[in-house]
């Protein structure tokens, strides 16, 4: 018996919504979706699990349509689907009256219900939220009898406000997989057993890495799954690229080597820019170009300007320079703050201004 397991799909968010390419990320988000229906479909896939937060919000009666014309595309295989803390049900949820294709099984029930497949001989055990936060310990005891079923369980959880759990007594249930969601990162909390696929595009710049599904296969004769392994599916990542700069370095320069090294890695990827090193004081660089050329996030300069500390007190021991960089500067200058370093910095260059003074 084989499935796909997918979560955190987020259909209908915009991320990164105050960027130009946020439109195209929420469409990233619908293709890629699209691109695991089709992946199901190639591995004539037995079940598709999606274990919470399909939809960024409760979907509308379009959302609703538009996903449900995939699911149509693969009627041999069974869906299972249950709501996560974002696209938790309510009473009036449209889920709740959509007609949804007959392969489709949305789990509508807080409580945990159970439903048998007879022509494979599984029977998968899940519930779906009806509130954001949910302390409850859903999973843990669920008392399953040693038969000759395949138990699989699909729930959206696992830390402290969202459905908690106990490994150990998760282990030693009669359950050969546990499909969970929430964890926005590709993890396996217990080999080929306990398993979260992560989010399937990365949704901000902290998602780095790959992103997608687990793709499985259960022995139904002992009931053990023999394999489970991750299969990237995003069109792009995010990527954190740091480029050094020095006192030679122009605001020209900088631009061409940040467009070379971020086409390096690929155009189509979303990075958050970070500036190390030393620059001249007198220059401030300018990144306003560049937001058309490439897709940068958002930027950490954390490069300093290259001031000759030892010459400034020497050459203004009695003035208000001198006086400013004897009260900020410490003996050793690793032992300061990236705070005291700014105060020293911005407080010298509007000295240096203001007194019209050179270096």
């Amino acid at each position: 018996m084989r499935f796909v397991h997918v979560s955190d799909v987020h259909w209908g968010m915009l991320p990164d919504s105050d960027k130009p390419w946020a439109k195209d990320r929420a469409y990233d988000i619908k293709e890629t979706f699209a691109k695991v229906i089709s992946k199901t479909k190639e591995l004539n896939a037995d079940l598709l699990l999606i274990s919470g937060d399909l939809f960024h919000r409760s979907p509308l009666i379009a959302d609703l349509k538009e996903i449900n014309s995939l699911f149509n595309t693969i009627p041999y295989t069974k869906i299972i689907i249950v709501a996560g803390a974002n696209d938790r049900l309510r009473k009036n949820s449209n889920v709740l009256s959509f007609n949804f294709a007959k392969n489709v099984h949305y789990i509508t029930s807080e409580d945990i219900e159970s439903i048998y497949f007879q022509d494979l001989n599984v029977e998968i055990h899940a519930f779906s939220y009806y509130t954001q936060e949910l302390k409850t310990r859903m999973i843990d005891n669920l008392n399953i009898k040693d038969d000759d079923k395949t138990h699989i369980v699909v729930a959206y959880g696992g830390d402290t406000t969202h459905m908690p759990i106990d490994l150990d007594k998760l282990t030693n249930q009669n359950i050969s997989y546990y499909a969970l969601g929430s964890v926005h990162k590709p993890t396996e909390l217990v080999e080929k057993k306990i398993v979260y696929p992560g989010s399937l595009e990365p949704l901000d710049i902290s998602e780095q890495g790959d992103r997608g599904i687990f793709i499985g296969d259960i022995n139904t004769i002992t009931k053990q799954v023999e394999r489970v392994y991750f299969q990237p599916m995003s069109k792009l990542h995010y990527i954190a690229l740091s480029v050094t700069v020095s006192k030679e370095t122009t605001n020209e320069e900088l631009s061409r080597t940040i467009v070379s090294e971020i086409r390096k890695r690929g155009d189509e990827n979303i990075y958050r820019l970070r500036l190390i090193g030393k620059h001249d004081p007198e220059t401030v660089f300018d990144f306003q170009n560049l937001t058309h050329l490439v897709r940068i996030v958002d930027i950490i300069d954390e490069s300093e300007p290259e001031y000759n500390f030892a010459e400034l007190t020497k050459n203004h021991a009695e003035d208000m320079i001198g006086f400013y960089i004897q009260a900020l500067q410490k003996e050793n200058p690793k032992e300061m703050s990236e705070i005291e370093k700014k105060a020293l910095y911005y407080g010298i260059n509007a000295l240096l201004k203001t007194g019209e003074v050179k270096l």
